[in-house]
């Protein structure tokens, strides 16, 4: 399906937790370790599944490949920057918003950094008067989709930042985001790769932007990885020139989840966006339908049904409470029998 084989797992519904990779991705990894555990490695293997799985990330966002930094969390990369923002900064998220998201600008509070939430869809209505809004694509509890349209407008008018997380909308939504400040995603869900893999694409504009120049981001777990002579004498100098844009102040990869985003991420990023999201959001829109719900265009259904996790884990549907909701991810190893799985076991 999709030009790879993926593993038949009915019943699988839990991709905003964890996704399932495509075969040959899942046997990269394997080779990777096999070839460790063999004595057959060397460090620099696995520059070139670094560098294939980043550019993958920015066709997928489409944002500049020259802008982005690899790591392994989302709020690791974001911590240098939430430390960035300037003294009594005004940090406005959606209410409800991923903590991974949230917590590294609550950390700067000593500095009277100040975050204040809103409902999601009056993100843009409340923006101005607030230095930074910061906010996933799509939200993890639910599925909600940010109103991206107006976000941008109402950065064009009143000048403040935006930054998008996209872990839970990049791999089924149609993404193009170079007009936003800075865009971090985690790999492990809907991009398929295994944990381990994050990127941040930051901007010039997150620095020289609306509204005013920004502090310099400082990263603070800056290592070898993001030396120019990677390989020489970087590798021993307390301060060796950094390599062009955000990646010469990053932390050194995760070998093995490269290794599998690699294949992942360049090869969701080539699909027709927009048949990948006719896929997940429909089988999630057939469901919907199936329970009385309107549709709503998103690869994830929230069910607050009363015992909804219980009667789904009773019929072999892997899913996942959030919020107090039993929430279900439809993608790509999915089909209309786990819609029919779903909607008999929330109706019994």
């Amino acid at each position: 399906m999709f030009g790879r084989e993926l593993p038949l797992r009915p019943g699988y519904l839990n991709t905003a937790s964890i996704g399932i990779p495509p075969l040959d991705a899942s046997a990269a990894v394997a080779d990777a370790v096999r070839a460790w555990a063999e004595g057959r490695s060397a460090p620099r293997d696995f520059d070139d599944a670094v560098a294939t799985a980043r550019a993958g990330f920015a066709a997928i966002t489409g944002v500049p490949v020259a802008d982005v930094a690899q790591g392994a969390t989302v709020s690791g990369l974001l911590g240098p920057l939430a430390a960035a923002v300037p003294d009594g900064a005004r940090v406005l998220v959606a209410r409800g918003e991923f903590a991974s998201v949230t917590r590294p600008f609550a950390m700067q509070a000593h500095r009277g950094v100040r975050i204040t939430e809103a409902p999601l869809e009056e993100l843009a209505g409340r923006a101005p008067g607030h230095d930074l809004v910061a906010v996933s694509v799509v939200q993890s509890a639910d599925g909600r989709i940010a109103d991206l349209d107006a976000l941008f407008a109402a950065r064009e008018r009143s000048g403040f930042r935006l930054l998008l997380d996209v872990t839970q909308a990049a791999g089924w939504l149609p993404l193009r985001l170079h007009r936003a400040d800075a865009v971090v995603g985690a790999g492990y869900k809907w991009l398929l790769g295994p944990r381990g893999t994050a990127w941040l694409a930051q901007r010039p504009s997150w620095v020289d932007g609306p509204g005013g120049r920004w502090p310099d981001v400082v990263r603070h777990g800056a290592g070898w990885y993001g030396a120019q002579d990677r390989w020489g004498s970087g590798l021993y100098t307390p301060d060796p020139p950094g390599r062009p844009g955000p990646a010469g102040g990053e932390e050194a990869p995760v070998w093995f989840a490269h290794v599998g985003s690699a294949v992942t991420v360049p090869w969701l990023a080539a699909l027709d966006p927009q048949p990948l999201r006719e896929h997940c959001a429909g089988l999630a829109d057939a469901l919907r339908e199936r329970l009385g719900m309107p549709p709503a265009g998103s690869a994830i259904v929230a069910v607050r049904t009363e015992g909804a996790a219980e009667r789904l884990a009773r019929a072999g549907i892997t899913a996942a409470v959030r919020d107090g909701a039993a929430r279900l991810a439809f993608h790509l190893t999915n089909t209309t029998d786990d819609v029919e799985l779903a909607a008999a076991a929330l109706r019994g």
